[in-house]
């Protein structure tokens, strides 16, 4: 590996020193041996990635470390949070140059873990480990995973579970409540603080007449896109804390997750979210909500108060991207699943029709779009109750189509329509088996995920492929998952 330490240069306020404790009885889960790859690891850390992976090793270039920060969750301050079970454990350098952390999950207790043990079970480090990697495939920013350990030893949740331990890699784990932290607790840091973000991550913006401006702007945008990218697909995220998200738009913290199955835009994946603050429908606004407490943790650079309020106009003109970028690539993508020109006057409008079917039929959403793009209207037709309302759809559809490169737009509607998504019950099988120490299903998934966009009929099982019956229930998760 390349190491390439950042964040320990920052002030020692922002975080805190230890090493991993690791578990009792590790044991090897699964290796991101392409990932590894990438990272440049050494025959040699691969050959030690059980160890590296729970804990056992580090590294003598990168002091592990617990970041500090704060945060609003489900809309109400939480005050002081922070890494309360994971370490930063190294930053290095990709085969792209691109610096990238290493972050080691189940590591133990720090100062920030509250009422926390410090620990993760292997049902969520399952989770994790191949919903990053399948929004990665995905082609989705987010988080990944070298690798999971399980273990001997037992951690204590709703019921005592198999303790695990995950080494996650993202581009960035600055979040926005880091920002909000510094405000409230150490104020003096945040010009240091922002420089170094945008040093870091977005280099281009220094040249900018007002750097500050341009990079509140690209964080913005990224993070416009990203949400888009998720709503396309159906993914869920479940708990859009200020706290889990960061500053170069990249997917972080999964947890109560979903990829929505039945089209239901209000479904409460998360069953610890009460009020449904978290829905998928909610996702672009309560994105816009978090730009926007996150700005105002910028206002204190300008201390001059004839200067602040042209300062916070200016902010807000950048959060205005928010909508145009999300609305640009969101429509632009949805032209694309549908095959549907995205120049056309209707287009939009009638891919909105078509998730009105699906919304008042309860149809499958990833099903429903690979069966318009194998142009199997009649089996589609045949699930519906209402077929008046999906004649007017089909009639306004194939009209759009008409005189159109159909050729072209169907090779991006295969682009844009992956054949697998990560159902949650696909999940649980894989979690069930390898509590009894068989990752095979855990592998299966993963080497399917890999090419989601491709027909896998040599691995790939019937409930791949869709929903549970309606009368089975659906797996439930929550913060704890």
């Amino acid at each position: 590996m390349q190491f390439n330490p950042r964040y320990p240069l920052l002030s020692p306020k922002l975080f805190h020193h230890q090493m991993p404790v690791p578990l009792k009885g590790a044991k090897a889960g699964h290796f991101n041996t392409a990932l590894a790859d990438e990272l440049q690891w050494s025959d040699e850390d691969k050959a030690q990635w059980v160890e590296i992976c729970s804990g056992q090793k580090t590294f003598a270039e990168f002091e592990t470390l617990a970041m500090v920060y704060a945060g609003h969750q489900f809309g109400q301050w939480a005050g002081q949070l922070g890494d309360g079970r994971g370490l930063l454990i190294g930053q290095i350098l990709d085969k792209n140059n691109q610096t990238i952390d290493l972050h080691l999950k189940g590591a133990g207790s720090t100062p920030y873990s509250r009422m926390g043990d410090g620990r993760a079970v292997l049902r969520s480090v399952i989770r994790e480990y191949l919903a990053g990697h399948a929004l990665n495939a995905l082609g989705i920013a987010s988080s990944n995973a070298v690798g999971f350990t399980s273990s001997t030893q037992g951690i204590q949740r709703e019921k005592m579970e198999p303790g695990a331990m995950m080494l996650r890699t993202s581009d960035c784990h600055i979040r926005f409540g880091h920002f909000e932290w510094i405000n409230q607790y150490q104020p003096e840091l945040l010009p240091e603080f922002v420089e170094k973000c945008i040093e870091w991550h977005y280099p281009e913006c220094l040249e900018a007449e007002q750097p500050v401006l341009a990079f509140a702007t690209k964080v913005i945008q990224r993070t416009a896109v990203m949400i888009a990218k998720w709503q396309l697909v159906g993914f869920a995220h479940g708990v859009m804390n200020t706290d889990n998200l960061n500053i170069t738009g990249s997917t972080l913290d999964f947890g109560p997750y979903g990829f929505m199955e039945r089209f239901r835009p209000n479904w409460i994946n998360n069953h610890s979210d009460y009020q449904g603050r978290y829905t998928y429908q909610q996702q672009p606004s309560i994105g816009h909500w978090n730009l926007w407490t996150w700005l105002n943790n910028l206002i204190p650079l300008v201390k001059d108060p004839a200067e602040k309020e042209q300062f916070k106009e200016n902010l807000s003109k950048c959060l205005e991207h928010f909508e145009k970028t999300f609305l640009e690539y969101y429509t632009l993508g949805l032209c694309q699943k549908m095959g549907l020109p995205s120049f056309h006057k209707d287009s939009f409008d009638c891919g909105m029709a078509f998730l009105r079917i699906l919304q008042a039929e309860q149809l499958d959403y990833t099903d429903s779009f690979i069966r318009l793009q194998n142009k199997a209207y009649t089996a589609l037709r045949d699930d519906c109750l209402d077929t008046r309302q999906f004649d007017a759809f089909l009639s306004q559809y194939q009209a759009i189509r008409e005189n159109q490169a159909t050729d072209e737009l169907d090779a991006e509607m295969t682009k844009a329509n992956p054949q697998y998504i990560l159902r949650n019950h696909m999940a649980q099988k894989a979690i069930e088996l390898a509590e009894q120490d068989d990752f095979s299903e855990v592998e299966r998934l993963f080497k399917l995920l890999s090419q989601p966009y491709s027909k896998q009929t040599d691995i790939e099982q019937p409930e791949d492929l869709g929903p549970l019956p309606s009368d089975v229930p659906e797996v439930m998760v929550s913060c704890s998952s």
